[in-house]
């Protein structure tokens, strides 16, 4: 294989993925042989004892025509922000795929080949667990367009569809390379065959079985979804926030005064977006707001709903409280910003969730804690970007119609968090969001249908309210019951079930993730030791 040919099959490997990838292509079964090419080019490499350096390149080629391709409305929101994302998270992909070169380099090439589901979920694991995470282009989440193909997450979770991608991905260049680059018979690749068909269509078939059964448990709750609207860049902060408050109570009460689409008038939950009160609110001193006592007022006239809306939030703090805690000057006391989750009921203490899962470069400054000097140059040029404070665990709030896990925007894509949050008794996911700064681009799209693998994983029913949309109701198969369009004023009304039981996933959580990061450690010292004494062999 010479270079150029090299060249085009790292350029196909990635816009394959690209392909694959919800609302960039939204073609799934793409991503069953996306991986294909580059593989065949680094089984070239190493069988023509070309410099392990060569297959770097190739990676980068590829997984930077995946970012772009998959997450170039980043650049909407944020420019430098959208080039670091990008080439950040593509050098991680090409390092974990350099990983796998050199197992199978060091190791042995079948050893290998069995490494990179390890290396490559070990990488994917870590990537939703440390500061600078970006868990967006996961591989198993591009099923999350056809929810019918992975009911089994609710026992694996999303790292499941990413150890079937690989595997299939593997099998069949593993046939391609010797029935075709090797001149193999048929014959003797029909072991190899069956299991690929095997692999592939058992998962699906189980998949599609447990969609056409499964029966949710009658246990429903009336929301009401409301999608103000607000221009995040031109009007949500810029404008009154105060006038924004009675905008969104003025949609509500609309459709609360009257039979909403022949629907009756009650409603047991009310849900607004994130940061819908865009004023920060002191959490010491809820009860003499304006904003706190407009809401009040009006839910005097309205005793059986509970209702969410997001807000940003602070408090104060004789003595630092966290990383995020920043001092005030000439005074002897911290204060902390937060993104929060406010849980409404008449007669009863306001419940307040902050965010947990924090934006990296936008929420928080990563390893902050380590390079403090970092924390201090955000805090002192503006303190609201990098510095937010965090929950240290994940919580739920308790309302007289349910319990529920409130998902502020980023929090939806971690599947591990949502699922504590539901081992902590929730019945319901409520995610509040903003997706008004990407534009009319895929991203509002992939962050929407992410929840729909969220509602599997746990079998809980999902409803979303968006500023800007996409606003809409999920049930515990992953269906879209109502949706939004994009940029429009809307409500929606509809019933969901609550759903007490505990799924595999809910109660064990990511065991696909911790396992084989386990392992991917033990290769990687393994793989340091081998290499370690091929040197010191050459050397003497």
């Amino acid at each position: 294989m010479n270079r150029k040919k090299r060249y085009l099959f790292s350029l196909l490997s990635g816009f394959l993925m690209v392909l694959s990838f919800p609302y960039s292509g939204s073609m799934p079964f793409i991503s069953f042989f996306s991986w294909v090419p580059l593989l065949i080019i680094e089984n070239f490499l190493l069988n023509s004892n070309l410099r392990s350096k060569n297959i770097i390149i190739h990676a980068l080629i590829a997984f930077i025509i995946y970012n772009i391709g998959a997450s170039w409305w980043i650049w909407n929101a944020d420019e430098l922000g959208a080039i670091l994302a990008i080439f950040t998270n593509t050098i991680l992909m090409s390092f974990a795929f350099y990983i796998f070169h050199l197992t199978r380099k060091y190791i042995g090439q079948k050893q290998g080949l069995i490494s990179l589901p390890f290396i490559w979920i070990g990488f994917e694991f870590v990537h939703f667990h440390w500061e600078i995470s970006w868990p967006w282009l996961t591989l198993g989440n591009v099923f999350s367009v056809y929810p019918s193909w992975v009911q089994w997450y609710e026992y694996t979770g999303v790292l499941g569809g990413s150890l079937w991608v690989l595997i299939i991905n593997l099998l069949l260049f593993q046939i391609v390379n010797s029935y075709i680059f090797n001149n193999q018979s048929f014959v003797k690749e029909k072991r190899r065959v069956i299991t690929f068909i095997f692999v592939l269509l058992l998962p699906l078939s189980y998949s599609l079985y447990s969609y056409a059964s499964y029966v949710e448990s009658s246990n429903p709750v009336s929301v009401l979804l409301i999608q103000p609207n607000v221009d995040p860049y031109n009007e949500k902060f810029s404008g009154t926030s105060l006038n924004q408050l009675d905008e969104i109570i003025d949609m509500a009460e609309t459709n609360l005064n009257s039979n909403y689409r022949g629907m009756p008038s009650d409603v047991d939950f009310i849900i607004a977006p994130e940061t819908a009160i865009s004023k920060n609110l002191v959490e010491q001193n809820l009860t003499h707001d304006k904003h706190m006592q407009k809401i009040n007022s009006w839910m005097k006239h309205h005793s059986n709903f509970h209702f969410l809306i997001g807000s940003f939030t602070v408090d104060f703090f004789d003595t630092i409280n966290s990383r995020a805690s920043q001092e005030i000057p000439n005074s002897n006391q911290y204060i902390e910003y937060y993104n929060s989750s406010l849980g409404i009921e008449n007669n009863k203490a306001t419940q307040i969730i902050h965010k947990s899962k924090l934006v990296p470069g936008v929420e928080q400054v990563p390893f902050g804690s380590w390079l403090q000097f970092l924390d201090e140059f955000s805090n002192d040029n503006g303190g609201m970007s990098g510095s937010l404070g965090i929950e240290n665990e994940a919580k739920v709030i308790s309302s007289m119609h349910g319990v529920y896990a409130p998902s502020i925007c980023y929090e939806s894509i971690y599947g591990g968090f949502i699922a504590e949050q539901c081992r902590k008794g929730a019945e319901m996911i409520f995610v509040i969001t903003n997706d008004g700064w990407w534009g009319n681009t895929a991203g509002h799209k992939q962050h929407f249908s992410f929840s729909r693998l969220r509602a599997i994983e746990n079998r809980r029913s999902v409803a979303r309210s968006a500023n800007t949309g996409v606003t809409g109701i999920i049930n515990q198969r992953g269906d879209v019951i109502k949706k939004t369009k994009w940029w429009s004023k809307d409500i929606i009304r509809g019933t969901i079930n609550k759903n007490d039981e505990v799924t595999f996933y809910t109660k064990y959580g990511n065991v696909i993730g911790r396992s084989f990061s386990f392992v991917s450690v033990l290769l990687f010292l393994y793989l340091f030791v081998s290499v370690f004494k091929k040197k010191i062999g050459i050397k003497q």
